[in-house]
Order: C-alpha cells, then structure tokens, then sequence
C-alpha cells in the first residue's frame, strides 16, 4: 500500500476517527485504527465496540497490490502526523506490516499489523431514515447533554431518549435532579421510534458536525443501533437497552408563580454568586421573588453576596433554594433574550421553558435552612 494525501487532510480525518479509539481496553487491537484501501478510496475506522467511526481521506492511492488493509496504534500514527510539517504526507506499507511515513525530510518507521482481528462493523439497513441540518443536531445536542448522569451504575440516565412521534423529533435527557427536553418540528412524517442513545455517542457527534444549516446528517435506527451519516464520515453506536422514564408524569403546566427575567443579567448574577462557593460545598442559591423584583442571596464559609433583579411577575412571592449549577447550565444554552421560569412552592419542581415549549427544562429545588439565609 501507498498513499498520498496532504497532512491538513489526513490529520481532520485521523482526529475524527480517534473518537471512537479505546483507551482503556484489554485488547490492544482496539487501540488501533483501521488505514483501507481495498475499495478504492482511503478510508480510516476506529471501533470501541461501543461507537465505530469511519471516514474517508482525500488523497491519492499510488499503490494498492498488497497489505490493502493495515492497522496501525492510532495515538502514535496521530502525534506523527500532527508534527509533521504542512505538506504532503506519503505512507507506505510493505508485506511485514512495517509502515513508513514520510513528509519533506522527515521519515518514520512503526510496526503496524494485521487488521483480521479488528472489530467489523455491523452492516446495517438502511430505512427509517430521518434527515435533519447538522446544526440542528448540533444545537439538540448542546441543549440536552449537559443533564445526562455520569453514574455507569445506571445505564438509562447516562443516554438521551430519541422519540419521534409523526413529524415531532423529542430529545430528553435527565439525572435525577434536573430533565431537559427539546422538540424539532421535522420536514417529513416518519412514523414512531424511540431508542436510548448514549450520551458518549453524541459528545462525539456534536465534536465532529459542521453545525452548518446547509450541510446534512441522515440517521438510521435499528433495534440495537444508530448510524449517522454525513459528508464522508460514518458514526455507529450501541444503543442502550430498556426502557426510558415515563417523563410526562413529572411534567406540569401548574403554577402558583410566573416570573419573566432577561436571561444574561440573572447568568451574570449566579455567576458571580458561585464565587464564594468552594467546589467541596453544595450551597444553594436562595431565590426571592416578590411583586417586580428578584433577590438572589448566597451565604457560604467564605461570605455572602446579595443582589437584586428586575423581574415581570405574575401570581404568588418566592422564597426558594437552588443549586446554581444546575440554573447556569440551563442559562448557557437557551437562546432566547429573556426566560420564563415557573414556580409551584419551594419543594416542587421549577421549569423554564417558552411558549411553544420548544424547550422545558426541569429543575428540583434544594432545601436550605436559616443559616443560609
């Protein structure tokens, strides 16, 4: 095997695959990527049993008789490449497996291996696509990872419900303490699927999207996996399996207290709260609402902060505990200039959405005592 391609072109390729490349594995196969040239053209795949990545390098193949197939120690191959100089790139393979990179005067030399034991990638049918633009995934994304759990121990919560219902796309996400959900009106009616999606899967995804409104990504389920295709790049992943929470029964359009806020100001307000805060403590901030103003008090080991905001209101005065992560990462990703919030009393749920609730979030309140006051 030799190729040609130009570094700025095999290193964006090199650095997509690398998402789906094991580091922490028992088998060493998996640290390798997959360089093929069998169908001619260059391809490069990675697979961690779990999410499975390939692409396609422009460049030029000059020699495919022999060893059409080779993988090679991805974080290796990677670092090479990302040092040489910004130039053309040649890599040749000879029948021992040897490879060798060159660019300019630069020359390398590494073993690679035989790719029989690498992980094939299931093929999978492609029907029941659904098409969206990248940006759309892109934003979805953003909008709803940030409240997916990091507890393995459960399995459900580290994943995003997938459910499209007609021409509707619901994206939920949860961990306990807060739920996000964002719907996208589609283009097309594609019937009812639902699936689990790990939230590993879209991490990546989003890494790896244009986030251009032009360009498109199609998705394909199955009962066990998705597929996401866009430009020259295949994403495959696991789904997990089980069944989602019934998340409709934790949502309500109840409320005792409505309060309209311009999102920067109360942002910059926690912001600056959260700077008395040590990351060992868990204090809450303290919200309290009466007639058009908001105070937003802290009291922690290092001080205390008070400060007020202009606020529209609508039914009952406040007084309620948050965490102030939980808020900023809701605040970070809504767009839109001002956000409603509402309010039921201090030990229900809180939500901010919009009107056409494009965008709910749900957040449970903390309990706090005198002290914090």
């Amino acid at each position: 095997m030799k190729i040609i391609c130009k570094k700025s072109e095999l290193l964006n390729s090199v650095n997509i695959v690398l998402r789906a490349v094991s580091s922490k594995t028992t088998l060493p196969i998996l640290e390798c990527m997959v360089i093929d040239v069998s169908e001619n053209h260059i391809k490069l795949v990675s697979n961690d049993m779990e999410l499975a990545i390939e692409t396609i390098v422009k460049g030029d193949i000059i020699d495919a008789s022999t060893n059409k197939i080779i993988a090679i120690n991805a974080k290796v191959f990677s670092e090479i490449i990302r040092k040489l100089s910004d130039n053309d790139v040649t890599v040749e393979t000879d029948d021992r497996f040897m490879m060798t990179i060159t660019c300019e005067k630069a020359k390398f030399n590494i073993a690679g291996k035989s790719a029989d034991e690498f992980p094939t990638l299931p093929r999978i049918e492609r029907k029941e696509a659904v098409v969206l633009s990248q940006f759309t995934l892109k934003e979805v994304i953003r909008q709803t990872v940030f409240s997916i759990s990091d507890n393995e121990a459960n399995k459900i919560m580290t994943g995003e419900l997938f459910e499209i219902i007609g021409a509707e796309l619901r994206v939920v996400s949860l961990d306990g303490h807060r739920i996000s959900i964002r719907k996208i009106q589609l283009k097309e009616n594609y019937g009812n699927i639902k699936v689990i999606v790990p939230g590993k899967t879209l991490t990546e995804i989003s890494k790896i999207l244009s986030g251009e409104m032009a360009d498109e990504v199609t998705i394909y389920f199955t009962d066990k996996h998705i597929l996401f295709e866009f430009e020259d790049t295949l994403v495959l992943s696991r789904l997990i399996e089980g069944e989602y929470y019934k998340i409709n029964q934790m949502l309500s359009n109840d409320y005792e207290t409505k309060i309209v806020i311009n999102k920067k100001e109360f942002f910059n307000c926690i912001d600056r709260s959260t700077l008395l805060i040590k990351e060992s403590e868990k204090k809450p901030i303290i919200v309290g609402v009466t007639d058009d103003n908001m105070e937003l008090r802290i009291n922690s080991n290092i001080g205390s902060m008070k400060e007020e905001i202009d606020i529209k209101k609508e039914g009952k005065d406040i007084l309620i505990g948050f965490n102030p992560k939980f808020l900023m990462d809701v605040l970070r990703v809504v767009d839109d200039e001002e956000v409603t919030i509402y309010m039921i009393n201090p030990k229900a749920p809180c939500f901010i959405k919009d009107k056409e609730e494009s965008y709910i979030y749900l957040i449970l309140p903390v309990n706090f005592n005198a002290a914090n006051i």
